[in-house]
């Protein structure tokens, strides 16, 4: 890959993370403040494409971040050296947004 393609891909994920924070975000689901039981069928149907959709996108970002970190590091070796914190916190912080669309998830099933 070239690296005008890599950096193509790395403002995607710029742009991707906000698509993710936005989708990721309860408030913003049909539905939202209302418990589980008073949901309709309609709102509820339309909260579980949200929830999916977020877990998508939030996919997506992930594979793309991915992508663009080995391939930076296959281009210039001292990279892996110098953003191995960064890849960390990065890894970090998807583990902790994966685990709030998951009990997310679970909290608004079980009103």
């Amino acid at each position: 890959m070239r690296l005008d393609q890599i950096a193509r891909l790395q403002e995607l994920s710029v742009g991707l993370a906000d698509v993710v924070i936005n989708e990721a975000d309860p408030s913003t689901w049909p539905g939202a403040g209302k418990p589980a039981a008073e949901l309709t069928q309609e709102e509820r149907g339309n909260r579980y494409w949200s929830k999916k959709n977020a877990a998508a996108s939030m996919t997506l970002l992930v594979k793309v971040m991915n992508i663009t970190s080995t391939l930076s590091k296959d281009k210039d070796p001292s990279l892996h050296d110098q953003e191995k914190e960064l890849d960390e916190e990065v890894a970090q912080a998807e583990r902790q947004a994966m685990a709030l669309l998951e009990r997310a998830s679970k909290g608004a099933n079980v009103h």
